[in-house]
């Protein structure tokens, strides 16, 4: 018995293939570290966090992004990712774009999971990410992401943070991190 004609199932599609537009390089392989962890002798105490290809999502959109660990939170240990906003990071309303605070945002997750937990940054992803925007971000001024680990088992990360400009917050968060293990 088949179902009636418009009612029957649709046939599945092919699973996708993995190909590479022309020009387009072979994706990282993460085997390797993925990131550039050196200091930034432009800002003493603060180490870069930048994808060794600069063509990559964080390096083309992001711009320089560098990181330190504050001693001093109120439960520990804090990890802060800044960036410095340019002109291309504006919305129109002449503040910092919030797909770019949210960029930002994730990121500092796996910046946390590197300089706070035991995780790989490279491999892993976001689960789940919760964001309360409460200000505008200056994009005069640099833009930090603050955070801590709640938490961390065998393969999570729970993460929470604040967006700040001088003590100036712009947003608050809470997301989730799934380590991986790199592809064979």
């Amino acid at each position: 018995m088949s179902a009636p004609k418009g009612l029957a199932r649709p046939r599945r599609l092919p699973k996708p293939r993995r190909c590479w537009p022309s020009g387009r390089s072979d994706p990282v392989t993460l085997k390797d570290d993925a990131f550039e962890h050196g200091p930034d002798p432009d800002n003493p105490g603060w180490r870069h966090w930048n994808l060794k290809d600069p063509t990559l999502f964080n390096g083309a959109v992001m711009g320089k992004l560098i990181t330190r660990v504050d001693p001093d939170g109120p439960n520990g240990r804090r990890a802060r990712l800044r960036m410095f906003p340019q002109r291309h990071h504006e919305n129109l309303q002449g503040i910092i774009h919030g797909a770019v605070t949210l960029s930002l945002i994730d990121i500092s997750l796996f910046t946390t999971m590197h300089t706070l937990g035991s995780g790989n940054a490279g491999p892993s992803v976001t689960l789940e990410l919760s964001t309360q925007f409460v200000g505008g971000g200056d994009p005069t001024r640099p833009l930090d992401a603050v955070t801590e680990i709640v938490r961390e088992t065998g393969k999570l990360v729970f993460v929470r943070g604040m967006v700040e400009q001088d003590g100036d917050i712009v947003a608050s968060f809470s997301g989730i991190v799934r380590k991986m293990q790199p592809r064979a």
